[in-house]
């Protein structure tokens, strides 16, 4: 079992910028690939941002060049660097480890971009 805990989330105005970070425990044997999803009210599940094993950072056109994807093997953590935030960014954000241990979702921290 893997356990995924995400923090940082918060109320911030447009513009602004949080770092989100998400913490793994339990059974980690090895380094997996790390994605981070948000989910707006009503709305599904989208994907933000994928880092690799190896470090290999990929985005949506939606954030690109404004959020940006970073981990810490030795912390078993993975953060999302979010800058120039808008109000459609206001979401739950998640992270979620895929491998072959297993497809593990942490409990989501809430983003809220207004002024």
């Amino acid at each position: 079992q893997v356990h995924l805990v995400e923090s940082g989330g918060g109320l911030v105005q447009p513009g602004g910028s949080l770092r989100l970070s998400c913490a793994a425990s339990g059974n980690i044997f090895g380094i997996a690939g790390m994605d981070w999803y948000r989910q707006a009210p009503g709305k599904e599940r989208d994907w933000v941002a994928g880092i690799t094993s190896g470090g290999s950072t990929n985005y949506p056109d939606f954030v690109r060049g404004r959020f940006t994807i970073s981990r810490d093997n030795a912390k078993n953590t993975v953060y999302l660097q979010m800058n120039s935030l808008k109000p459609e960014d206001t979401a739950v954000y998640y992270c979620r480890r895929l491998s072959g241990a297993g497809d593990y979702w942490g409990q989501g921290t809430q983003v809220t971009v207004s002024s």
